[in-house]
């Protein structure tokens, strides 16, 4: 039996939500507003259009704000705040003047506030809580802010951390949604009173870092002045001999070695310290000692350092051929063995064409070792191993190396 549908039966409301395609087709992207025409913005909201959003841009000048991303509307700001609930913040502080404004207008919406500063300091308030203070009929969400318009543009968002902090929860919900959508994952930070410890993060220089590069610059100074002490000053002293061009490459290569050895032996020994505090403890849920955390906090960097130094001590290795103090000692050998006839007596030592190329082979050894390590450090890397894989390679790779240096 056929059945027939006249037209407008087909376009009686009731037939069109009791079809599940229908009731797909009639659902509406969720609309968000963004302030703010720079490279920050555009960016932003080329993302959220490919992530599904409708994208509205609020701007004081609407008809000359500059291209902006396909499939995107502009109009005022009060235009556009009447059309989303959501409300990216993409303007400097200095410039929030016009919001205070536009007030009644924001009531009852979340604003986003992606602002930085250029430095510390510099005003007695977060951004955050000053606007929330121009706004206060606005539920303001810190957030995002540590991303940067290069990385919203190029799509490198997949797995990257960023941080939301407000007053309301319902407001940090959406924000968080939104932020799972491009890819983002969302650490909740908690009230607003937290905006300003966000705010500074994009102002740090490599934090993880200092710690390594202390511990690596101090090591480096004290052995190098031990060797320049030990070698140059006391064969200057002693023999009135004077090696000090020694100094900058073959001093540099006892030093680069030695402490890349003890740099690597820091980045394991936490781990070790780590596990036998628990043994003791009988637990692995009570915190570490605040030393001992920041110290496994900055393995990574510690094994990341220790193989640029294996690197420098590479380089010298190789070069040393190339030294004029190495080729000169050659050529001067040769010419006293020409002028006293004793070439007779040189002959090939098996022996000791063994030992330096043993020497060599190991070297390479421990060195292809040491890059495996650091490589599967890399959490692209890493990540596609198993458990039983990575520790294997960590341990058969830490084993082979130490057999290559003993």
């Amino acid at each position: 039996m056929t059945v027939v549908i006249s037209t407008s039966e087909m376009l009686k409301p009731e037939s069109v939500s009791l079809h599940p395609l229908g009731a797909a087709a009639a659902a509406v992207p969720e609309m968000l507003c963004i302030f703010g025409t720079g490279d920050l913005g555009r960016s932003l909201g080329l993302r959220l259009l490919q992530s599904g959003y409708r994208v509205v841009y609020g701007s004081r000048r609407p008809h000359s704000c500059g291209p902006l991303p396909q499939g995107s509307q502009v109009m005022s700001h009060e235009a556009a705040a009447q059309s989303a609930s959501l409300i990216f913040i993409c303007v400097h502080r200095e410039h929030y003047g016009f919001l205070e404004t536009m007030a009644p207008h924001l009531a009852g919406k979340v604003l986003v506030d992606l602002s930085n500063n250029l430095k510390k300091g510099i005003y007695p308030e977060p951004n955050a809580a000053y606007l929330q203070r121009l706004v206060p009929g606005a539920a303001v969400v810190k957030g995002l802010n540590t991303l940067s318009a290069w990385a919203l543009q190029n799509g490198l968002l997949a797995g990257k951390q960023v941080y939301l902090c407000g007053n309301s929860a319902e407001a940090k919900r959406a924000v968080a949604e939104m932020s799972t959508k491009l890819g983002l994952t969302v650490l909740d930070k908690g009230s607003l009173s937290a905006a300003g410890e966000l705010e500074d993060f994009p102002l740090q220089l490599f934090p993880e870092w200092r710690l390594p590069l202390r511990v690596a610059v101090g090591l480096t100074a004290f052995f190098f002045f031990y060797l320049v002490i030990r070698d140059v000053v006391y064969t200057y002293v002693e023999q009135d001999k004077d090696i000090s061009y020694r100094i900058m490459v073959s001093l540099a290569n006892k030093v680069f070695p030695i402490v890349s050895l003890i740099m690597l032996a820091l980045c394991y020994l936490p781990g070790g310290i780590a596990a036998f505090l628990q043994l003791y403890r009988g637990t692995k849920y009570r915190r570490f000692p605040d030393w001992l955390d920041r110290w496994m906090l900055c393995r990574k960097q510690m094994g990341l350092i220790a193989l640029g130094l294996a690197f420098l001590h590479v380089i010298h290795t190789f070069m040393t051929p190339t030294r004029y103090s190495v080729r000169h000692t050659l050529i001067t050998l040769v010419v006293d063995e020409m002028k006293n006839n004793k070439t007779t007596q040189f002959y090939f030592d098996n022996t000791e064409a063994w030992g330096q190329d043993s020497f060599y082979a190991l070297g390479i050894l421990g060195f292809f070792l040491y890059v495996l390590l650091g490589l599967t450090s890399l959490p692209s890397v890493g990540g596609s191993l198993s458990w039983r894989e990575f520790n294997f390679i960590q341990v058969r790779a830490q084993l082979d190396m130490l057999y290559s240096h003993v």
